[in-house]
């Protein structure tokens, strides 16, 4: 499965600086207010230091990561829900992507331009909730017109639409996120399910930094971590200009000096997908052969059919066995079969739970 992550942000925040710096792919970046007009695409593998463990041990013709997409999405404006700069386009590429990664300008440089006044993170993060707010609420309204009718009639289904929607709508009309809709209902999530709500996605706050402030939050990330406190929402540090020189050296031992030099252990991108796949619920299996080590993604608490159809359907569809090995028990065996001889194999049917890690065989027929 894939992740698509949209990067969205002000106008000159950084966040196309962050695009170039999280797939190494040196897009537009300039000092002036829409540097971005169509998104960019990125596709990057997912760091994961136990695929080259494996690696080690299997001597693979070739190492297979998992990826992760992410998606530069041109600036936006207040008024966009209404059409004002490109923020219909805007508003459909978010609509398209799996989590928002918002990035807020948390540093002061009078050399970067700001039209909208002194640096506030907080301010900023409200004008683009505010513009999603308002283009949920019109897909709300939409849809009570349509059901209300059939709801006052004695219509059981369209009456429990109709109220979960009133809810909905009630609560973004103070400010507030979908997603934040207390003691939500599975019904009520179902009844606006079709309208693929913007501030239902999950969203990751980038708090983009200058080098002084990495390991400490400065003024304006103590007042967006004050902001997001009741969120549940992650707030990231990342100085997304250091990234991008980060992003330049290629060689592996060069970069790891580069990154202690500064008090670091790894990049901003490292940190980033870690906190996506955390976002969104997501986890890793591996399968090990003499051709390939390859990582999997699947969502937490997906069973071995569902994860077998990662694969390929037919896997999933004629599903009989998994033969599952845990990752600590690989590396201590060294070799799938030792594990088999230390009973450190498991023969799994279609109610196993993947867990983070497992590396599986299928057994399928078709």
């Amino acid at each position: 499965m894939s992740l698509k992550c949209g990067i969205v942000g002000l106008p000159n925040v950084g966040k196309s600086t962050l695009f170039s710096a999280l797939t190494s792919i040196q897009n537009v970046a300039a000092n002036y207010e829409f540097a971005t007009i169509d998104p960019n695409i990125g596709i990057v593998d997912v760091p994961d230091s136990r695929l080259y463990a494996l690696a080690e041990i299997v001597k693979p013709q070739k190492i297979v990561h998992t990826t992760v997409e992410f998606v530069d999405i041109a600036g936006l404006v207040k008024g966009a829900s209404k059409g004002g700069g490109r923020g219909n386009a805007f508003l459909a590429n978010i609509r398209e992507v799996d989590a928002i990664i918002h990035v807020l300008r948390c540093f002061d440089d009078d050399n970067v331009v700001r039209s909208a006044g002194p640096v506030n993170p907080v301010s900023d993060k409200e004008v683009v909730e505010m513009e999603l707010q308002l283009k949920d609420l019109e897909s709300i309204e939409k849809k009570i017109g349509r059901v209300e009718r059939a709801a006052k009639s004695g219509d059981s289904k369209a009456k429990v639409e109709f109220e979960a929607l009133k809810r909905y709508k009630a609560h973004l009309e103070q400010g507030k996120n979908a997603r934040t809709l207390p003691d939500a209902t599975e019904e009520e999530k179902e009844a606006v399910k079709d309208l693929f709500l913007l501030t239902m996605k999950p969203v990751l706050y980038v708090a983009n930094v200058d080098e002084k402030y990495l390991h400490e939050d400065n003024h304006h990330v103590k007042a967006l971590r004050e902001a997001v406190k009741n969120e549940g929402a992650e707030v990231l540090r990342i100085c997304a200009a250091l990234e991008a020189q980060i992003a330049e050296i290629a060689d592996k031992e060069e970069r790891k000096m580069f990154l202690k030099e500064y008090g670091l252990e790894e990049s901003g991108l490292d940190v980033l997908i870690r906190a996506a796949y955390k976002l969104l619920n997501l986890i890793t299996y591996f399968t090990a052969g003499e051709k390939e080590v390859r990582a999997w993604t699947i969502e937490r608490g997906w069973k071995a059919p569902q994860a077998a159809g990662v694969i390929h359907s037919d896997f999933e569809r004629g599903f009989i066995k998994a033969e599952v090995i845990k990752f600590t028990d690989f590396m201590q065996y060294k070799s799938e079969q030792a594990c088999k001889e230390a009973g450190k194999m498991a023969m799994q049917g279609k109610d196993y739970v993947v867990e983070d890690g497992d590396i599986m065989h299928f057994r399928f027929n078709v």
